[in-house]
């Protein structure tokens, strides 16, 4: 199937491309994006005009920034072209739900989503979970900034998400291995005082059966990345770690790391399911937990932020 890729920037470059190149479903029949391009592969600089000129591509990715993502999404299903949105699908929970209802009455595929999900040992994780009690569940996410965001500076931007934009990640895998939903009650987030977004967050849940459930996330973190979920239930404890690729149960390891480049792949593989069948997979509940931390986050300025 023939797919254009729309906004070539890092996350572009370093998974999309690789992942579309190596799949038996796609082949990359253009780009668009006003700065970057890929070899060998048909470039506009202007979506109205790609989806004009190639009516033979059916299926439209889109990498861009989450402000600008809902205009082109709505072009493309207006164009009666299959989308599917790199996290998070939208700037606003509301926009996402325009987004589905289009495409559900264009009769189109729409797919919100979560690569962190797809990490090797994340199904896994959710079976061995699905039948435990659940005492606690913490969640720390640390990383650096300035390694794998360098000079965006559309995330310190309003709905660029801040460090919810990694924290993210780690609600996706979250809402997909717990077997009950849970809901945001109190946030502290850290802001700086030249940005607009966090840079970090403290996060505290309910859980409809009493378990304790909390988040940290910050983009301070030098050295070493953390990207960790222990699960304790009265029977174990579960160790998700290095974003989902490695599991741990009382300390027995039971999975070995996979890049990250083989969830990118997978959401290809998804996605060419989901054409073939004419479904829609637009899970919300990441971002809402991400958007409702935002909203009821108590707001502490701290140091301004240098790229």
């Amino acid at each position: 199937m023939k797919i254009a890729l729309v906004g070539i920037g890092k996350i572009a470059v370093d998974q999309h491309v690789p992942a579309i190149s190596g799949s038996a479903d796609w082949e990359l029949a253009a780009t668009v994006s006003r700065h970057g391009t890929v070899d060998g592969v048909e470039a506009f600089a202007d979506m109205a005009e790609m989806l004009e000129a190639r009516s033979d591509i059916r299926v439209v990715s889109l990498c861009l920034p989450p402000v600008p993502r809902f205009e082109y999404a709505m072009q493309a299903l207006k164009a009666g072209r299959q989308v599917m949105l790199e996290k998070p699908p939208g700037a606003t929970i509301a926009e996402c739900h325009a987004l589905e209802a289009a495409a559900r009455d264009a009769g189109l595929s729409i797919y919100a989503t979560w690569h962190s999900r797809h990490a090797d040992m994340v199904a896994a994780a959710k079976a061995w979970l699905a039948d435990k009690e659940l005492l606690s569940l913490t969640v720390t996410w640390k990383e650096d900034v300035r390694r794998w965001h360098p000079g965006q500076a559309w995330i310190w931007e309003p709905g660029g998400l801040g460090v919810f934009d990694p924290g993210i990640n780690a609600l996706s895998i979250v809402t997909e291995i717990l077997p009950d939903d849970i809901h945001v009650t109190k946030a502290e987030l850290d802001i700086p005082t030249n940005c607009q977004t966090p840079i970090g967050a403290h996060i505290a849940f309910h859980h409809p059966k009493g378990a304790q459930v909390s988040a940290v996330f910050d983009w301070r973190q030098e050295g070493d990345q953390t990207w960790e979920i222990e699960a304790v239930t009265e029977v174990g404890t579960l160790k998700l770690s290095d974003g989902g690729a490695v599991m741990e149960v009382d300390g027995m390891r039971t999975g070995d790391a996979a890049p990250l480049g083989g969830e990118y792949p997978r959401l290809y593989d998804r996605m060419a399911q989901l054409v073939r069948k004419g479904e829609i997979d637009m899970d919300l509940r990441p971002m809402t937990l991400a958007t409702d931390a935002l909203a009821l986050g108590r707001r502490n300025p701290t140091d301004p932020f240098f790229d």
